[in-house]
């Protein structure tokens, strides 16, 4: 069985295109959210970049969850599986063989703001899963988590939940908005409930810009996408052939940085929203920030917003963290 729950209000997405689109290239440096990079041929290059020998995120986290998704489904022993950007749920089919496998599935709630991808998935794994109850949401998980309602367990998800959140999506968000973010996830928590979360860890920049930055030039034609997803939902005309793909670690931050350089001195307009753009010769846009964790950090963050790990786990190279965390009461502010 399968359900689509369309949580976006009627033009969510293309009011939040415009004004990421006006906020970010009025801005001193520019910059763009890039959750924009995913329309149809973004997500197709991004699919390709997965399988780019550079790229290891994807591989050294489906070697984890191949290594441990019973031990997950052992110790959570739940009954739904909540995915945050659950894109293709293709990784995700591992967790869902081992919770099928220990007898205990009985829902599972892809989360995506893409409803295409989506309706894809949900036909191909009530295919795959015969009785799985596919609850299918179309969320920006920033704005609105998606989580179903709370409710009789006919009506809400049957707890125990799985709350996942792979890919090592969470470092696309600087810290202010993952300080959010996981405090989000929390308040939508119940005892009972386990948060698995995928973390891309620091290692040495060599290895962390090539992942970005591949010879064969898949990620740049992904990073210049967002242009072309202007250029047809604003009426832009940015060339993508007068910008060049840069990736470059700040060491900082512990964050890789990418960007759009400009070739030369422009002009852009945007019509769909009214602005003229100038850039200069050399300048840079950045378009996706990719913050990389150590152990440490990551529990910390968890801590803060109301979560103890109890579990994790990395890949045989130590490239990349899997952790598994409960909710936990906070701690009330001391009063003076």
């Amino acid at each position: 069985m399968t359900s689509l729950d369309r949580r976006l209000p009627p033009g969510f997405l293309e009011e939040a295109l415009r004004a990421d689109a006006r906020t970010g290239l009025t801005a001193e440096p520019k910059s763009l959210p890039p959750k924009w990079f995913y329309d149809a041929q973004g997500s197709a290059l991004f699919d390709k970049i997965t399988e780019l020998p550079e790229y290891y995120p994807t591989r050294a986290e489906r070697e984890i969850l191949r290594a441990h998704a019973a031990g997950i489904a052992a110790q959570t022993g739940a009954r739904t599986l909540i995915e945050l950007g659950s894109g293709s749920s293709d990784k995700t089919r591992v967790l869902l063989d081992a919770l099928r496998d220990a007898g205990t599935l009985r829902c599972y709630v892809p989360v995506d703001v893409s409803e295409p991808a989506l309706a894809a998935a949900g036909k191909a794994l009530s295919a795959e899963y015969p009785g799985l109850d596919v609850r299918a949401v179309v969320s920006d998980f920033e704005e609105r988590l998606g989580f179903p309602a709370d409710g009789p367990e006919d009506d809400g998800a049957p707890a125990p939940r799985l709350v996942a959140f792979l890919g090592s999506t969470i470092g696309n968000l600087e810290p202010r908005q993952r300080t959010a973010f996981l405090a989000r996830v929390r308040d939508q928590m119940r005892p009972g409930d386990f948060f698995l979360l995928g973390t891309d860890l620091v290692k040495d920049p060599a290895t962390l810009v090539a992942a970005y930055d591949d010879e064969s030039g898949v990620t740049a034609a992904f990073n210049k996408n967002v242009l072309a997803v202007l250029n047809a939902e604003l009426g832009a005309d940015f060339d993508l052939d007068a910008f060049e793909h840069v990736a470059v670690w700040n060491a900082d931050a512990e964050w890789i940085e990418m960007r759009l350089r400009s070739a030369t001195a422009q002009t852009v307009r945007l019509p769909g929203i009214g602005l003229t753009v100038e850039f200069a010769d050399g300048e840079e846009m950045r378009t996706e920030v990719s913050a990389k964790f150590r152990r440490e950090g990551v529990a910390a963050e968890l801590a803060a917003a109301g979560f103890a790990m109890r579990s994790w786990w990395t890949d045989s190279a130590d490239q990349f963290g899997l952790s598994l965390s409960v909710p936990v009461r906070r701690a009330a502010r001391s009063l003076r």
